[in-house]
């Protein structure tokens, strides 16, 4: 705003005393102060007011006034109550600086001034900030990439005072904002503050409340604004939970609900204003999806090896570049589960895989140049390329560890999951060749099995823990093997025969919704009493318990033998 306007309210009761040519400088903010040098305290452009405490004598006026003109300040607005006017030197030492003087009248707060003041420069500084953010969108929509969530922050900060952060959904710091008047960058949030802040949000989407949601972590108050790329803006046509576990996160340190409508219709500008940004970072992505994809098609149709290799060497300069040497390889399949709805869960899951497997430690958004990831159906799988490994021949030195890739986005995840929905992971150990490929990826999805037969909202199994029994399987004798599936899977064989009940495939498909009565049924088309029937008719023909996990790996183990 401009200090004439500050004459034109009435309810001020200003009185200019000097500096009637310096009328159309602007105000950029307010600051009471009675210290003899306030400078250290000034940024430039503010309206210092003063109750003249300072001031012992006539000399104190000069270098009171020489310290405001050197910061920059707008102009000076004195009170009466301590001597009952302003006196002659002040008046003197602000017409040598070229220095606007306003008296307040003693019956006026200083308190009211600046509320005026600031009201009006939020408002301006909100205006001047839709125009640059309408201006940046433009630019970005026509041409290259505008700088990325940083510039967007860094908007918010400069020019509306507010602190802010983007998060991604398992809680990792992706960009923060610049602190207002400083080069510098914010201090980052504390991981454990970016882990609640995330797991706020989760749960709070997942409830299909409007944001933005607000969340006091000690004295500090956020508001929460989700950020959806261009193809997860529809929620209204879709499952809100094929959005919650992928959207970003903007966390704003402030209460949004003391904010105008246009304060708050700014917010969401600058959400989708970095939406924008988010697209083109997945559709750098498109490049490696489609290499996972085409190796994970010729593993699951049997080609062979040498057409899996030359499709992996296409892969590993674009995932590794500058490697002189075919690398390692991992395999990590993914499952999100929502108990009694029909979401897709094959790309949230995509999205969310390409999430956990980045370092938790980096920041920025351009964080996975080296992570492939597939979905087929309800899962997704990633290839997961690795520059060396120093273990022994079964890969077990360096590479993804199960417990250690959820570690720190167990919390976030639980919460985004509570009530309705489960993440299970498997991780196989690392292949040096295409032929060890599709062992990979069977054993990553064992482990995927066994991380399924555990208590808990987000769970992973590795490699590791299946040497007890998926990785004997090729070892075992073949009479043995077939006694063993005679023994569990004859009786449902022979009953099938007679009586075309499909106990054979209720079984397989109840293993593989992992027991869930809800996911089977509706896989099956059947109501969950036909489906409790035929379950207790295979364990009447069996002798055995499929709600207790040893029988349930017993079945498991007869059909992936037979």
């Amino acid at each position: 705003m401009r200090l004439r306007a500050l004459l034109d309210t009435d309810a001020l009761g200003l009185k200019l005393l000097g500096g009637e040519d310096e009328l159309e400088r602007g105000v950029r903010g307010v600051m009471t102060t009675d210290l003899r040098d306030p400078s250290r305290y000034l940024s430039g452009g503010e309206l210092v007011l003063t109750g003249l405490a300072w001031r012992r004598d006539a000399a104190d006026s000069e270098p009171f006034v020489r310290s405001l003109a050197q910061a920059g300040v707008a102009a000076v607005a004195a009170g009466t109550a301590e001597f009952g006017y302003v006196p002659d030197d002040l008046v003197v030492a602000c017409a040598r600086h070229r220095l606007p003087l306003f008296e307040v009248h003693e019956s006026v707060a200083f308190a009211t001034i600046t509320e005026h003041v600031v009201r009006q420069v939020s408002g301006e500084r909100a205006g001047d900030l839709a125009a640059v953010v309408d201006r940046h969108r433009r630019m970005m929509t026509s041409g290259p990439a505008g700088g990325g969530p940083d510039v967007v922050l860094d908007l918010l900060g400069s020019d509306l005072d507010l602190r802010a952060w983007l998060l991604s959904p398992t809680g990792r710091l992706i960009a923060g904002s610049k602190a207002a008047g400083s080069r510098e960058a914010e201090p980052a949030l504390p991981a454990d503050v970016c882990a609640r802040l995330a797991a706020e949000q989760l749960a709070a989407a997942r409830t299909g409340r409007p944001g933005p949601h607000r969340v006091t972590l000690g004295q500090t108050t956020y508001s929460l604004f989700p950020v959806r790329g261009s193809g997860r803006s529809a929620p209204t046509s879709r499952d809100v939970r094929e959005t919650v576990l992928s959207d970003w996160v903007l966390a704003v340190e402030a209460d949004a609900g003391d904010w105008t409508g246009e304060r708050l219709d700014l917010l969401h500008g600058v959400t989708q204003l970095i939406a924008v940004e988010r697209d083109r970072r997945d559709a750098a992505r498109t490049v490696r999806r489609r290499l996972a994809q085409e190796v994970l098609e010729l593993v699951q149709t049997g080609a062979a090896p040498a057409e899996i290799a030359a499709r992996l060497r296409v892969a590993a300069p674009v995932l590794l570049p500058g490697l002189g040497t075919a690398p390692h390889w991992q395999v990590v399949v993914a499952r999100v589960d929502w108990d009694g709805g029909e979401a897709d869960g094959g790309p949230v899951t995509q999205a969310l895989l390409e999430e956990i497997l980045v370092d938790p430690a980096s920041t920025g958004p351009e964080h996975s140049d080296r992570i492939a990831v597939a979905h087929t159906g309800d899962e997704a799988i990633a290839l997961v390329p690795l520059p060396s490994v120093t273990g022994e021949h079964d890969g077990s030195g360096t590479g993804i560890l199960a417990d250690a890739l959820l570690a720190s986005v167990r919390d976030p995840l639980t919460a985004g999951l509570d009530g309705d929905g489960r993440l299970t992971l498997g991780v196989s150990a690392a292949v040096h060749s295409a032929e060890g490929l599709r062992g990979a990826l069977e054993e990553a999805r064992h482990a995927r099995r066994v991380a399924a037969a555990r208590q808990g909202r987000v769970c992973a199994a590795g490699h590791q823990e299946l040497a007890s029994h998926v990785l004997l399987l090729p070892f075992v004798p073949d009479d043995v093997r077939r006694a063993f599936t005679a023994r569990l899977l004859d009786p449902l064989r022979d009953y099938d025969r007679r009586h075309r009940a499909e106990l054979i495939p209720t079984l397989e498909a109840f293993l593989d919704c992992d027991g869930s009565w809800t996911r089977c049924a509706s896989r099956l088309h059947l109501h969950v009493n036909t489906l409790r029937y035929r379950v207790g008719r295979i364990e009447q023909l069996t002798g055995r318990d499929l709600s207790r996990l040893e029988d349930k790996l017993d079945f498991f183990l007869a059909l992936r033998m037979s």
